[in-house]
Parts: structure tokens; C-alpha cells; sequence
């Protein structure tokens, strides 16, 4: 579940050996984006157990899908889409939800929405104004989805298990607001710099 925007890949043509097609892995990668309102629902309701184990199983599906895609060449373009939105959809909805009971600072979430919310209309801004930009990986950006994956892990089991990380938790929460933060300036210069550069070129 390392995904995220900052993860999507260009897909190139020699990769698309399956097509656009629901393929396996995209039917699995569908199934983890219809666990999201039931994690919601797991959470707000105090259900952690549940919403932990469907966290957990989530990962496990996405690793699933990943593996299937590249041994047996399923990969298509509509599974890089999907694939970096599920675990989107999954994380941001997790913190909103927990946010939302109290057990994750609101600050915090809506420093990581905020953050996801801003890249997504750098984006389309810069495709509706006929400079489509390339959305490439950034290795803060991967930093930042494994802090928050890790993050939401630990709270998670502190809630269903009753363990204490609170030290953990605590570092693993200003991980996740520095490496936000690093995210947002580092897409923001990029951007800049994509723009400008289209300009200088047409």
C-alpha cells in the first residue's frame, strides 16, 4: 500500500499487456476501494478490532494485486490509476474517521487532505490550461504514505489491542506532519517549474 499520488507512475505502452480490462488484480484493487465506507464505519462506530483487521487486510490485497500484475503481466493503464486511488481513498478516509473520534489531532488530518487536495488541482490545473504535467514518483512522497501508513497501523492497534505506542505514535506523528509539509513544497516547486519550463518551450 505504498502508493499514493506521489506514487502513480507514467504508464509507458510496452506495459500494457492487459488493457484497460478488469483484470484480477483490478477487480481486487475495486474491492479495497468498497472496504473504505465499511472502515469508516468500523471506526466511527468504535469497531476497531474490525477496522484494523480490514486495514490489514487491505495491505495484504494490495500486495496481491501488485504480485499478480507484474508475474503474470496484468498490468494496464486503468489498474495505475486505481491502484494509487484505493490506497488514498483507504489512508485519507482512516484519518479523517479518526479524526473525527477524537484519536488523531484535527490539525494533522487536515494537513494530510489538504495536502492531497492541493496536488490534485496543481494537476488539473495545469492540464486545463493545455500543460499537462507527468506525475512522477517523489522519494518524500514515498517517505511520507509509509509514515502514514505506519501511523494509522499504530493507532489502529493501540485502539483495538489496547497496546501503548504512545512515544511511537507521537514520533510518528510529527514524521507525518514534517514529511507532509516536505511533500507539499517539494510538488508545489515542481510544479512551478514544469509550468515555467512548458512556457519557455512553446
Amino acid at each position: 500500500m505504498v502508493g499514493g499520488w506521489g506514487n502513480a507512475r507514467p504508464v509507458r505502452a510496452s506495459v500494457l499487456e492487459a488493457g484497460d480490462s478488469l483484470s484480477i488484480p483490478n477487480l481486487i484493487t475495486l474491492g479495497r476501494i468498497l472496504l473504505v465506507p465499511i472502515v469508516v464505519w468500523a471506526i466511527t462506530l468504535g469497531e476497531m478490532r474490525i477496522a484494523f483487521s480490514l486495514f490489514l487486510a487491505a495491505g495484504i490485497s494490495d500486495a496481491v494485486d501488485g504480485f499478480l500484475a507484474k508475474r503474470f503481466h496484468m498490468k494496464s493503464e486503468l489498474g495505475a490509476y486505481l491502484d494509487p486511488l484505493a490506497d488514498k481513498a483507504l489512508i485519507v478516509s482512516i484519518y479523517v474517521s479518526l479524526g473525527i473520534v477524537g484519536v488523531l489531532p484535527i490539525f494533522l488530518v487536515i494537513l494530510v487532505v489538504s495536502r492531497d487536495i492541493m496536488i490534485i488541482s496543481a494537476f488539473m490545473l495545469a492540464w486545463l490550461v493545455g500543460r499537462p504535467m507527468p506525475v512522477r514518483p517523489l522519494l518524500v512522497s514515498k517517505a511520507n504514505t509509509v509514515a502514514q501508513i505506519l501511523l494509522a497501523v499504530l493507532v489502529l492497534a493501540e485502539q483495538a489491542f489496547g497496546f501503548d505506542f504512545t512515544l511511537l505514535s507521537r514520533l510518528t506523528m510529527a514524521a507525518v506532519a514534517l514529511l507532509t509539509l516536505l511533500s507539499i513544497a517539494f510538488y508545489l516547486a515542481e510544479w512551478v517549474r514544469h509550468m515555467n519550463s512548458f512556457g519557455a518551450g512553446h
